[in-house]
């Protein structure tokens, strides 16, 4: 190849040549902050890494993986971490839905409305989490003061599993349904207002309304802030663990690889556990983007 055809070539490329020199600083971004960590992650979960031993690292093969199938304190994490999912995503989405049909409704203070969403999504998760440890106080807090003006008898709420995943599951779900209303929001609006006219002219409801017209339409929208709160959710850390609650009875999964890479050091041990829940995560994408693509066989 002469020099000149080589200019010629690099100064007008073909369609192929010019994609991949567009999308190159992208790739190489997506590798440096995603495919670099995972990978290392990846071959960490195959060594023996404890710093706290002082000893050389040393390849073990699947025995983390092993040990993380036996660990009872593991599948105890697990179970704590997919209640966590399965009461906050479809609760912080009823809850989403009604926010953000009350911010789309036509009245003179929709706008204080909608900046109001904002406010729990902006607060620390870490605060949420001590913020309602204060309203679920056996002594002082708020619930047990309602509980007792109601004739009934103040609980000691993280003196128990139970309790104390329910106080962890209303507070996750007050932080994170403003996520799902303003993304549920932003897809009614998308929705012609014609479609609702036609239907007042044939006489429907306004539950019929919302069943045949809204529910339909916000799939798409619901699908998309399902994803990222299950995802979220997955990683639960900052709120269950700034409540105080009965030990490792109410540890998730997120806290349990903390607990190992950052109290124990061991950086082994945490990497497969790490592993298991991004496995988890693409698990969870995988099957919600089967029915975004609307491939449900």
């Amino acid at each position: 190849m002469t020099a000149r055809s080589l200019r010629d070539r690099i100064l007008d490329p073909s369609e192929t040549a010019l994609a991949w020199a567009l999308l190159a600083p992208a790739l190489l971004f997506i590798a440096i902050i995603v495919a670099y960590p995972v990978a290392t992650l990846l071959i960490n979960s195959f060594f023996d890494i404890r710093l706290s031993r002082g000893l050389p690292t040393s390849f073990i093969g699947f025995d983390n993986y092993a040990a993380a199938l036996h660990d009872s304190m593991f599948w105890r994490a697990v179970k704590n971490t997919l209640i966590i999912t399965f009461v906050t995503v479809p609760g912080a989405l009823v809850v989403g839905l009604g926010l953000a049909m009350l911010a789309n409704m036509p009245f003179r203070f929709r706008g204080p409305i909608r900046l109001a969403l904002l406010l729990p999504w902006a607060l620390p998760l870490a605060f949420v989490g001590l913020i309602f440890a204060w309203f679920f106080h056996s002594e002082y807090g708020i619930i047990n003061d309602i509980i007792r003006r109601f004739g009934g008898a103040p609980q000691i709420w993280f003196n128990s599993p139970g309790l104390t995943m329910m106080a962890i599951c209303i507070a996750t779900i007050w932080k994170t349904s403003s996520f799902m209303a303003l993304i549920l929001l932003a897809g009614l609006q998308t929705i012609p207002a014609s479609l609702y006219e036609a239907a007042e002219v044939d006489g429907a409801s306004k539950w019929t309304q919302f069943v045949e017209i809204t529910l339909p339409l916000l799939v798409p929208s619901m699908l998309v802030a399902l994803i990222f709160r299950t995802l979220t959710a997955i990683q639960s850390f900052d709120i269950p663990f700034s409540m105080p609650g009965p030990g490792e009875e109410t540890q998730t999964l997120a806290m349990y690889i903390q607990l190992n890479t950052v109290d124990y050091l061991d950086l082994g041990y945490g990497s497969t556990l790490a592993v298991f829940m991004f496995l988890l995560s693409m698990a969870t994408t995988w099957v919600y983007l089967r029915y975004v693509r609307g491939d449900k066989d």
